[in-house]
């Protein structure tokens, strides 16, 4: 009998060492995936189990070859994959000797990832970081995200798993995720929600002596119980609480339905499950994490249940609540007062009247600015500020807005400007190009600046050949996107045609995505339709692609979706701007990777980070941007184009900001995009290109971000070694 890896029978099953954290779990579910296919496919099992797959490009090929209709039509989730796809076909695959060895290259380099050891000194993965979050962008087959904080969430995770932090994540599972948009013939978003079957997922429900191991929290007067699911991201388990049990009242089996519900109770009824629930589910699986990381306040519950339960037993409620805060780290994510959710005595008393019954008052003091004023309501944002010994906004510019935004607490407020993890996040093409020129270890080696000054060397013509290409692809994209859009409105097959043939791949391409909020100010570029219309249908034209979604509930960021969509159906509309609708991490994969220019405007001071375009750059996109958040300290000058926004109110900085934007488009970045030499070759955009990898990469990459992180993570760690409550 053929044997395997770790000296099993291939089609036996391996050992089980039984762990109540959920990884044994995930042993049976990968021998039971494996039954389903070829014996010589066994390891697909393996790969579909854990998301290290979906940073991995030759894993994603893999998957994508074995039927890539399929693939699309299962939303590129592996386990739907190997359910769905036709004993046929796996047979054919079975067969193929380079799909075999293609699978046992990958199977062995999983293998390798983790098991190999981090280099180093570590923290210790007895005592690991738990990181909650309400949202997690791992891709778009787990619809648990919304926008840019999920996605964040993410790459921390996957940037923690190549580094090897001894990191659990901590989350919900929301069985109808965020909405899905579809925007209307009027240009309106409506919206809809997709139930989620779990059991399709990469995930594994956490079970102890056969029983799903759950937890119950007391809310609104009644014992909710949640089970957990564990999902794989590389070497980093994340535990999604999911309250839609059996055992619960109807009502409380929707507080993990949908992401960010409007109604209040139902929300605060969340936050609570995640924070308090969160702490509860490691310690039912036997994990007592050293560090408390909460990104973003919706988990700020989690430090007050640590220091309740040391009360329950004895220790002085104050010394508790004291530790628990030096083991509190907390990321805050934006100044919009939208995002720093505040919540009425009442309401939070009505919701968490058995978790505060022994004195309700002293917990309320602690989210409030003015503890003493019984009419404030309870802050998220102020309470995991009072409940931590560290904090952060996500840039420097944000750090100081933070700063001056809760002087008032007397709380000290840093920075770590964020990052993005660049393997999930720069396209094959160009993965690919700096692997032959930077070495090909230099993904381990981002954070480094004198790693990416190779790319200097990199010839003109290669690197702008990979534009080509990568703006190719996203042309493609569009098209079938614009088709899907238009006759999903009701419109006619030949126009929708003749709109996505507009469409050329040797055109440049603007992008702007951003979730529709109107700090974003997304239709600002179509502010003034005079300036605008040359630009799309001039000389040298540009192909302007825009996407995002509005909050469900806010009718002022769906407007700023139907102003865009008005002027791109209007009689002097050349067809090349376009709204792509139901914006999700595939989408945006393609536009970050094909875009030539990445614009964003939002209103100073507002734009706590923003990522986007540093995804951009990492493709070889130029910025156009507000000098905010990131990329008031990106911008050098070389790599890109910053607005400075001035303005009295804000009409006039309205009036500023887009009149620069247009100048610079009309006067510097078209002009420069077309200046090509006898091969075709656009130098000084190429120029530009090459100062923006050199500077952006090292800065802005998630590696650079952990090992910020690591420092605080270290810091939190040392201060409060011994002490356990």
């Amino acid at each position: 009998m053929p044997i395997g890896r770790g000296g099993v029978p291939e089609g036996e099953p391996r050992p089980v060492v039984l762990r109540w954290d959920g990884s044994d779990d995930i042993e049976r579910a990968v021998h039971e995936l494996a039954r389903r296919v070829p014996a010589r496919l066994a390891d697909l099992a393996r790969l579909a189990y854990n998301y290290r797959w979906c940073w991995s490009p030759e894993a994603t090929a893999l998957f994508t070859s074995l039927d890539p209709h399929r693939w699309q039509a299962c939303g590129e989730n592996p386990i739907r994959l190997l359910q769905e796809v036709s004993p046929a076909t796996l047979d054919h695959a079975a067969q193929d000797p380079a799909t075999v060895s293609r699978l046992q290259t990958v199977a062995d380099e999983l293998a390798s990832y983790l098991a190999r050891r981090p280099a180093g000194e570590q923290m210790p993965a007895s005592s690991p970081i738990a990181f909650f979050c309400s949202e997690y962008g791992i891709h778009r087959s787990l619809p648990v995200y919304s926008g840019g904080l999920g996605v964040l969430a993410g790459d921390i995770l996957k940037e923690a798993s190549d580094q090897a932090i001894p990191l659990v994540a901590v989350g919900l599972l929301y069985r109808q995720g965020y909405g899905r948009q579809h925007v209307d013939h009027t240009g309106w978003q409506r919206e809809y929600w997709v139930d989620t079957d779990p059991e399709r997922l990469p995930a594994v429900l956490v079970t102890h002596a056969g029983l799903p191991i759950t937890i119950t929290v007391d809310l609104a007067g009644r014992p909710v119980q949640a089970q957990i699911w564990r999902v794989d991201v590389g070497r980093v388990p994340l535990y999604l609480l999911d309250s839609d049990v059996p055992e619960n009242h109807p009502v409380d089996r929707w507080i993990t339905s949908r992401l960010y519900v409007n109604e209040h109770r139902m929300r605060l009824s969340q936050y609570s499950l995640l924070g308090i629930g969160g702490l509860r589910a490691l310690r039912a699986m036997g994990i007592e994490p050293s560090v408390l990381h909460l990104n973003e306040g919706h988990a700020a519950l989690a430090p007050l249940e640590l220091a309740r339960d040391a009360a329950r037993a004895g220790v002085p409620f104050d010394v508790a609540l004291e530790v628990a805060r030096s083991r509190t780290l907390f990321t805050t994510h934006t100044p919009v007062a939208a995002g720093n959710e505040t919540y009425g005595p009442g309401e939070v008393l009505e919701v968490l009247r058995d978790f505060f019954a022994d004195d309700p008052q002293r917990y309320l003091q602690l989210g409030r600015i003015r503890p003493d004023d019984h009419s404030e309501p309870l802050g998220i944002t102020v309470l995991a500020l009072r409940l931590s010994s560290r904090a952060n906004g996500v840039s420097r510019r944000h750090g100081e807005v933070a700063r001056e935004m809760w002087a008032e607490l007397g709380v000290d407020i840093g920075h770590v400007t964020n990052g993005v993890h660049i393997p999930t996040w720069m396209a094959p093409p160009m993965r690919a190009l700096l692997d032959r020129y930077l070495g090909n270890d230099w993904l381990s080696r981002t954070a480094d600046p004198a790693t990416w000054e190779p790319v200097d060397s990199i010839p003109d013509h290669e690197l702008w050949a990979v534009r080509q290409e990568l703006r190719r692809r996203l042309i493609d994209a569009v098209r079938l996107r614009v088709v899907n859009d238009r006759l999903s409105r009701g419109e006619a097959a030949h126009l929708a045609d003749r709109a996505a043939q507009v469409f050329r791949a040797d055109v440049m391409v603007v992008g702007l995505a951003r979730r529709l909020a109107t700090y974003k100010r997304t239709a600002l570029i179509v502010r003034d339709r005079h300036r605008l219309m040359p630009l799309l249908g001039g000389e040298h034209p540009i192909q302007l692609l825009v996407a995002g979604k509005a909050h469900p509930a806010d009718d002022g960021g769906k407007r700023l979706g139907q102003e865009i969509m008005e002027v791109q159906a209007g009689p002097d509309a050349t067809g090349r701007l376009v709204f792509l609708s139901d914006y999700d991490m595939g989408l945006a994969a393609n536009m970050v990777g094909g875009a030539d220019v990445w614009l964003n405007v939002p209103r100073p001071p507002l734009e706590a980070s923003g990522t986007s375009g540093m995804k951009a750059a990492m493709n070889g996109g130029l910025n156009l941007s507000v000098l905010d958040g990131w990329w008031a300290e990106g911008f050098n000058g070389e790599n890109g184009w910053g607005i400075e926004s001035v303005g009295a109110d804000d009409t006039e900085q309205d009036i500023h900001d887009a009149d620069a934007l247009y100048s610079l488009l009309e006067h510097e970045v078209i002009p420069l995009f077309h200046e090509r030499d006898e091969q075709g070759v656009p130098r000084g955009w190429v120029r530009r290109m090459k100062a923006s990898l050199r500077s952006v990469g090292p800065q802005f990459s998630a590696t650079r971000m952990l090992h910020d992180y690591v420092e605080r993570y270290e810091s939190v760690r040392r201060a409060v070694e011994g002490t356990r409550l």
